[in-house]
């Protein structure tokens, strides 16, 4: 859509402090599938987060799970709902290193970027689906005042103020704040209140200087935090296939309060720029649930983390060699995690799940009069964790360009290495008699370490041939999803240990089940980028790809009563499919289109109870649609600089919500509209999501044998009104 900056903003030359070194700034000759937003995309249709990119980048979907902790993502069929993404995340160049803060408040972003396929070369760990380069404003490029005030359902307040100056054409700086709240949207019968609320704040202090000598220094600040409920679940029936009202009797939150300090110095020569990328960030967040999602005494978890990361990247790119190109780079993290994920048990809990299973397997022979009880009507399972973890990397890209055509090869070596310090404890005091006669004291331990490296080679090759109207390619590329802990399944190992101790059958267990391997997936893919028409008025992207898997990692949900969860590596899966975009320009109107669709299935699963084989794999829809309207009303000048109409649907396909594929749902989609208007410094917007208040699923996930849904929000709209200085 056309661009629409304010009139009394100052825009200055752009300068090569906000481009990236990696990858080219003209997508159009790029040999991958990319959606790119501008800042008046973002704010006119008033995407607020990287999860309203879903269907508009084809084939990518991050559905609401229920808070901003659970930042999963799919990308043609591939993803994960814990532990490792399967895209990765960059903010003005510096990786953000843990998923947890992938879910924020997009504001003052001057242009997000969505690549799909496997990135393994340039951007390494946890990119085997994907990047996601999102860049902030610049002070360089603009300076001015900007306030945002915005109210809207759920009694939804944000406030938004930022400052860019630009003393001379070399120094420039920014801050920028925003605050948040909502009361949320689903209520909780059994509290009597709504469960989703919260407030959420952000601070960004941003940098530039341009000395002398070719150099760049780049220095951006950003603290957050965030304090709300969530998990808005609710009981499924599949007798009757009816979902209950959310009812569960404990507080559920989370709180994250997060530093991230990046750095980005550049020396631009004749013949190569160099970069250096440094980066770091601190997450202290903590999750309260109530596990068992209903209103009886079951049992609660948390989950509360320390973890400091530490990133350093070093970048070559030669500039002038002819008919040649060639980058190089060394990447290095270390990261510290320190964890703690109690689980609190109470009278059902003990009961039920543990009682239970000792008296009616091990106790029959007692005797009628005798029978396993607890002095404690609760009791917790203490899980401590220290985890760290460092990797390097070296890569390089070489390329030729003759005669139209491009082509282009890398190669990528990552090693990393991580390991676990387990802690896991609990005492009770139990009596084989109902009456607590003889009352014996139980200390149950599991304690040890646990390490694993990984090594990967991560090669890529591209072709492609284009002109001044497009280009067509061809590529192939690795990627890899790092491996881990399965830190969730610790409460089950150490209720293990306690029936078995009390029975007087304690195995000896390790921590064995609790790794799991690395993910690796080979990216191939034909597309083309075209612009038939003069000015860029028709853009045109298309693309056919397919993914071999290997080790892909799933969530899995134990059978019967179990309370954990855990990530295990299915042996063989594969993704077929096709994507397409077009961007259409006619006077004052834009239109916007993307499809995508996908077939991911298992090649090879046979997850022990029952072979998996030829199933679909679940979690992210078939297909995305997306069309978005922008209309550019023609007004008088003196009513307004612009007003803008915009209208967006988006659709989703059929989702499979286990792996057995018994569960779906079927294609449901969401409407969204918005008013633009502005004036001088003024402006005000109105604005609608899910329009038609479509009732639809994002998420699905069992605990102790029951089976629960997340329902997406309904209807919401709001006002937003904003001065520009």
């Amino acid at each position: 859509m056309p661009e629409c900056e304010n009139i009394d903003s100052v825009l200055l030359q752009a300068v090569d402090i906000v481009s990236s070194v990696k990858i080219s700034d003209d997508e159009a000759v790029s040999a991958y599938s990319v959606t790119s937003l501008r800042r008046a995309e973002l704010e006119n249709r008033h995407i607020g987060s990287v999860k309203e990119l879903s269907a508009i980048a084809p084939n990518f979907y991050q559905p609401d799970y229920g808070s901003r902790m659970t930042s999963s993502m799919y990308v043609r069929g591939f993803g994960s709902r814990i532990d490792q993404p399967v895209v990765g995340m960059n903010i003005d160049g510096v990786p953000v290193m843990n998923k947890n803060n992938y879910d924020f408040e997009l504001f003052d972003i001057d242009r997000v970027q969505v690549m799909r396929g496997a990135q393994g070369v340039l951007y390494g760990r946890n990119t085997s689906g994907g990047a996601i380069n999102l860049y902030t404003m610049s002070p360089l490029n603009f300076q001015g005042k900007r306030f945002t005030l915005e109210y809207g359902s759920a009694n939804n307040v944000r406030v938004k103020a930022s400052h860019y100056a630009a003393p001379s054409r070399s120094f420039g700086w920014a801050v920028s704040l925003l605050y948040n709240h909502s009361d949320g949207y689903f209520m909780n019968k059994e509290l009597g209140k709504n469960c989703d609320g919260g407030d959420n704040g952000a601070l960004r202090l941003r940098l530039q200087w341009l000395p002398a000598g070719g150099w760049s220094v780049d220095n951006t600040l950003t603290a957050g935090y965030t304090s709300e409920g969530g998990w808005a679940y609710r009981h499924y029936n599949p007798a009757d296939g009816t979902l209950a009202p959310v009812a569960y009797n404990d507080e559920c939150s989370y709180r994250r309060f997060n530093i991230s300090e990046g750095l980005v110095v550049k020396r631009k020569l004749d013949w190569a720029t160099f970069s250096s990328t440094t980066g770091y960030q601190y997450v202290d967040d903590r999750m309260n649930l109530d596990n068992d999602f209903l209103p009886l005494d079951y049992f609660s978890m948390g989950q509360y983390q320390k973890e400091h990361s530490l990133t350093q990247e070093l970048v070559l790119k030669m500039d002038d060699m002819g008919i040649f190109n060639l980058l190089g780079g060394l990447f290095g993290f270390y990261k510290h995690n320190n964890m703690s994920a109690p689980v609190h048990f109470k009278q059902c809990g003990i009961d039920n799940l543990i009682l239970k299973n000792a008296n009616e397997e091990w106790y029959y022979n007692l005797g009628n009069d005798r029978e396993l009880s607890f002095k404690e009507d609760n009791f917790v399972i203490s899980d401590d964790f220290v985890i760290p973890a460092f990797g390097v990397a070296a890569y390089v890209q070489g390329g030729m360009s003759l005669g139209g055509f491009d082509v282009k090869a890398g190669l990528r070596v990552d090693y990393e290495y991580s390991s676990m310090s387990y802690d896991s404890r609990s005492t009770v005091h139990y009596s084989t008699y109902k009456d607590l006669r003889d009352s014996k004291e139980l200390n149950t331990v599991f304690k040890g370490s646990k390490a694993v490296d990984a090594l990967e080679l991560l090669p890529s090759l591209s072709v492609s041939y284009g002109d001044e109207r497009g280009c067509v390619y061809a590529s192939a590329r690795k990627g890899f999803k790092a491996g881990g802990f399965n830190t969730q399944l610790f409460s089950d190992i150490l209720q293990s240990k306690m029936i078995g101790e009390l029975i007087g059958n304690d195995q000896n267990v390790d921590a064995s089940s609790t790794v799991y391997k690395p993910e690796e997936n080979w990216t191939f893919e034909v597309g083309t980028h075209l612009s038939p028409l003069p000015d860029d008025k028709l853009d045109i992207s298309a693309s056919l790809f397919y993914i071999d898997c290997r080790n892909q990692q799933l969530t899995v949900f134990p059978e019967g009563m179990g309370t954990g969860r855990m990530m295990s590596n299915a042996g063989h899966s594969f993704s077929a499919g096709a994507e397409a975009s077009v961007r259409y320009i006619l006077g004052d109107l834009t239109f916007d289109a993307a499809f995508g669709y996908t077939h991911a299935e298992f090649l090879e699963y046979n997850r022990g109870d029952v072979d998996l084989s030829g199933k679909i794999l679940p979690y992210a829809p078939r297909e995305t649609y997306s069309a978005n309207i922008s209309y550019r009303l023609p007004v008088p000048r003196a009513f307004a600089n612009f007003f803008v109409l915009n209208v967006g649907w988006n659709g989703f396909g059929r989702t499979y919500w286990n792996e057995e594929n018994t569960l779906s749902q079927p294609f449901h989609s969401l409407l969204s509209a918005s008013l633009v208007w502005e004036k001088g410094h003024w402006g005000a917007s109105l604005w609608g999501k899910n329009l038609l208040n479509e009732k639809y699923n994002t998420f699905y996930f069992r605990s102790i044998g029951n089976d629960f849904f997340a329902q997406g929000k309904p209807l919401h709209f709001g006002i937003s009104l904003h001065v520009n200085l």
